[in-house]
């Protein structure tokens, strides 16, 4: 994007050049006597050194005239022209075009995800958020993975995701959510600490690559840190210890939106009279269908399988499973109480 505009500066300052020897030249024919008409033809005939034969015959000072303004605007429309027959070429307006386009589609999002990186964790992010209908862009520097981000459609920036100004191209004042998956930790720190300056509220979630890195990113203003190399010899021990759970658990999570859903409820979104009921006065299993099977207390600590007399507050984040249906039933039901 940087390279388009600064390519498109260019072009203002040939224009601007070439209006401004075409306004001499015009100018200085109306002083000799021409019309508007034929003082602009003059110019335009004079500057594209075509050949046409004058409109009238020139006295010595317009022949000294006419010579200087050769001199002087043969450079500027041989520059002029070059540069618009390249830009026309190499599709600099047409890139200019959706590169505008793009900046006002990101302009006008709000709490979308901004991913940094579009490795193989960057795009399997993407791929799970678009699942979920989660607006996101991407910011990526590699020439091959922006290929790609081009044949996908998806809202992405080029540019260095470590930039501030990257990352305020990215809408981020306003987002939810940045995901930085970049290879780097020291790449991630520096995205952590510059995200954080710019929107203290919204979510931090980190790759590390090394063992110890994740203190140093939360303390950078991380909310969490993944460590993909751990995540992936957990799993590994557990297809042998526990095969089964593992194998249940990615059924689920493999399954369309429309099968079944594993889905959390912030609490603090639903009605005021939600506070203080039981789990068995919502009856929920029985009205909706959906189970709760977990729950995330306001001071952090979880409840699994939380039994019926478990009271509630608005502090509460419900983790529930169930279809989509069900789900939108569950919503209703605790938030019409």
């Amino acid at each position: 994007m940087k390279q388009v505009n600064k390519n498109i500066r260019t072009a203002y300052i040939s224009i601007s050049l070439l209006l401004i020897i075409i306004a001499i030249g015009v100018t200085g024919f109306i002083v000799m006597g021409y019309t508007f008409t034929e003082a602009f033809f003059m110019t335009i005939i004079t500057i594209a050194t075509v050949g046409f034969k004058e409109v009238h015959q020139l006295d010595p000072s317009g022949m000294w005239f006419t010579s200087m303004l050769i001199i002087f605007s043969f450079g500027i429309f041989a520059y002029a022209a070059t540069t618009f027959g390249r830009y026309l070429i190499d599709g600099v307006f047409t890139n200019y075009y959706r590169d505008n386009k793009l900046k006002r589609k990101i302009d006008k999002l709000k709490d979308h995800v901004v991913i940094c990186g579009y490795g193989r964790n960057g795009k399997q992010v993407a791929i799970e958020l678009l699942e979920h209908n989660v607006p996101i862009i991407v910011l990526e520097k590699d020439p091959v993975s922006i290929a790609a981000l081009q044949e996908s459609g998806l809202l992405f920036i080029e540019g260095d995701a470590t930039m501030e100004d990257v990352l305020t191209a990215a809408n981020l004042k306003d987002a939810k959510a940045l995901i930085t998956t970049l290879p780097v930790n020291a790449d991630n720190l520096f995205v952590v600490l510059s995200a954080r300056e710019i929107n203290q509220k919204m979510t931090i979630i980190s790759r590390a690559s090394m063992d110890h890195s994740d203190t140093k990113l939360k303390r950078a203003g991380a909310d969490n840190v993944i460590m993909p190399d751990k995540i992936g010899g957990q799993r590994m021990a557990k297809l042998v210890a526990q095969p089964d759970i593992v194998e249940f658990l990615e059924y689920i999570m493999i399954q369309s939106k429309e099968n079944v859903v594993l889905e959390e409820i912030n609490c603090k979104k639903l009605a005021n009279c939600f506070d203080g009921k039981s789990i068995r006065e919502l009856d929920v299993r029985n009205i909706s269908g959906a189970n709760i099977i977990g729950l995330k207390r306001g001071d952090n600590s979880f409840v699994i399988n939380p039994p019926p007399e478990l009271i509630l507050s608005s502090d509460d984040q419900i983790f529930a499973l169930g279809t989509k249906s069900q789900m939108k039933n569950l919503v209703q039901i605790i938030s019409s109480i």
